[in-house]
């Protein structure tokens, strides 16, 4: 019996874990996986629900009815799964993508395509418009993806303010708020953070985080309630547009020194896995990636077919 009272904890833990994991990647949202692991809708009204409202009915009713009005138990163990997975994986996943790039992006490419495959199932497609939101969803995250990085001063207040917009971008599927550091010139600057436990850089990170987050899961909610079709389409635009982002075989066009001295990439396309060449010699490596590729795919369906099940 204690076994099962935990199960859905621990579940949402591990799913907090994979939304930490995915955020530190740029190019990979944190709600992709929110939306794949079916957690999304239940996490915006979560968020929704921390206004000044909550502390009246936290003076007025204690702290159970206040847990309860705000879902506290999933918010703290989704959480407490973000936190402990960037804690845990920083240096793992960087150290990945040092070494094995090509295979991990694979991965987040089948990863992402099936889950805008699943998504895209919920849809009525026979109409225009939700194909034109979906087009339109993908271009956007293409652009969005084509931002060149800028160099911004490391202070109290840029790094509040790169919280607060990376969030935004982390509660999007195919948006991702790694990304975003990147173009604000911070993802070196968190990562740094992270490793070597700046907790004053990290709080004022912190502090921003949960002010997007309440302000932008508000507007994110409303769309989801008043037009739930066509905010669906969009971020099934979003993940395709993603799924492009992330496609592992590219050509660097063009890179420049930021101000750490780190050479950073600012301009590059996706090419066909037989005309890709590093000029360092290294090959496509096309078969590992097609696994891996088709593993990110394989776990989609299998927790797809999981969440049916589970409606039984």
């Amino acid at each position: 019996m204690r076994w099962q009272g935990l199960r859905p904890y621990l579940s949402i833990l591990l799913k907090g874990m994979a939304m930490g994991a995915a955020d530190i990647v740029p190019g990979v949202s944190g709600g992709t996986i929110a939306f794949i692991t079916g957690i999304y809708e239940r996490l915006l009204k979560a968020l929704k629900s921390c206004t000044p409202m909550a502390l009246v009915v936290l003076k007025r009713e204690g702290v159970a009815a206040f847990w309860r009005a705000i879902d506290g138990s999933f918010l703290a163990t989704l959480f407490a799964g973000v936190i402990l997975s960037i804690v845990l994986f920083s240096h793992a996943i960087v150290l990945l993508l040092d070494n094995y790039p090509l295979q991990i992006w694979g991965f987040f490419f089948g990863l992402i395509l099936a889950s805008s495959w699943f998504l895209a199932k919920t849809i009525h497609l026979r109409h225009w418009r939700p194909l034109l939101l979906i087009v339109t969803g993908a271009l956007a995250a293409i652009a969005f993806a084509t931002i060149k990085p800028v160099d911004v001063p490391v202070n109290g207040v840029t790094v509040f303010l790169s919280g607060a917009i990376a969030i935004c971008a982390m509660i999007l599927p195919g948006v991702s708020g790694s990304f975003l550091l990147l173009v604000l010139g911070m993802y070196a600057v968190m990562i740094k953070a992270v490793t070597e436990a700046n907790f004053v850089v990290l709080g004022a990170f912190m502090a921003g985080c949960v002010f997007g987050l309440l302000v932008f899961s508000h507007f994110l909610y409303w769309l989801l309630q008043r037009f739930h079709q066509s905010t669906i389409a969009v971020l099934t635009g979003f993940l395709v547009g993603a799924a492009v982002v992330v496609w592992p075989w590219k050509q660097i066009l063009l890179t420049q020194l930021n101000r750490h001295g780190e050479q950073v990439v600012v301009a590059q396309k996706n090419v066909w896995p037989w005309v890709y060449d590093t000029g360092a010699g290294q090959s496509s490596q096309w078969l590992s990636v097609i696994l891996l590729a088709l593993v990110g795919a394989l776990i989609i369906l299998a927790l797809e077919r999981m969440a049916l099940m589970g409606k039984k």
